[in-house]
């Protein structure tokens, strides 16, 4: 039985890569394209792209070319290629924006380009698109099923920018640049002024400041320690109780009795 099985499964396969092999080389659009669809249900992606590749320049005008593009830009995002199927789903909305596929295009063009979002660590350019792909999409379909995803995707997405952002301002941090490390803390604050990271970064533009005051000459020493004390006071004003509540108090006690010489 086990060797009946496996000759039958030879045979189909055989039939099939031959089916395949004759549409692929047919001049009949419309073979390929029936052929092309059935591989798509099937789930063989692959060859039903190959296929779509050979007619979807011949095929628009045709009355099954709106379901064509679709299960084309569909085959490259089942396959993970999103840089193609971002651009296919696309197209698909460009070309028929009245269709009732177009929506679920839109939505799936924006998660293909997320698809495409390095780490964190990594130039974020393919991340702000990807947000700017969603934020498009919330705004022409407000009440969309899609929604709700939408926004987790977005939220994950700026969550990922912002870390970034941290990380840049924290390495100035740790490489002793204090003067950096303050500016970039200060943008990020302003530029996030949302975030989750913000208590972190009001901490260590604190820490910049003290470190860098405590470092300096003397004729710069007052005013850094004045800016040192007004980072101190937006970190407690921010959370009175903070996790870094103990060494931000070691720092002010610093920063108070360094002040007091230039009070006499």
């Amino acid at each position: 039985m086990k060797k009946f099985i496996s000759i039958a499964t030879l045979i189909l396969l055989f039939c099939s890569c031959s089916e395949f092999q004759k549409a692929f080389k047919s001049e009949d659009v419309d073979v390929k394209y029936n052929l092309a669809e059935k591989l798509f249900v099937a789930g063989k992606y692959d060859k039903a792209i190959r296929l779509f590749e050979q007619i979807s320049s011949s095929f628009r005008g045709k009355p099954e070319s709106e379901k064509m593009y679709y299960m084309y830009a569909q085959a490259f995002y089942k396959t993970k290629q999103y840089m193609s199927s971002a651009y296919q789903f696309e197209s698909f909305v460009s070309s028929y924006p009245k269709s009732d596929k177009a929506e679920e295009c839109y939505y799936l063009a924006a998660v293909s380009y997320s698809k495409l979002s390095p780490i964190f660590s990594l130039d974020q350019g393919d991340t702000y698109k990807a947000i700017d792909k969603f934020q498009n999409f919330i705004d022409q379909y407000p009440t969309s099923i899609f929604m709700s995803d939408a926004n987790v995707a977005v939220k994950a997405l700026r969550e990922k920018v912002e870390y970034k952002a941290f990380e840049i301002a924290k390495q100035y941090n740790d490489i002793s640049d204090f003067k950096s490390s303050m500016v970039a803390f200060n943008n990020f604050i302003i530029d996030f002024p949302g975030t989750p990271y913000k208590e972190k970064a009001l901490y260590y533009r604190l820490d910049s400041a003290y470190r860098l005051a405590i470092n300096s000459i003397p004729s710069k020493m007052e005013s850094r320690l004045n800016d040192a004390s007004m980072a101190y006071n937006s970190l407690i004003k921010f959370n009175a109780n903070t996790e870094f509540k103990e060494k931000a108090d070691k720092m002010l006690v610093k920063i108070e009795t360094d002040l007091k010489q230039y009070s006499n």
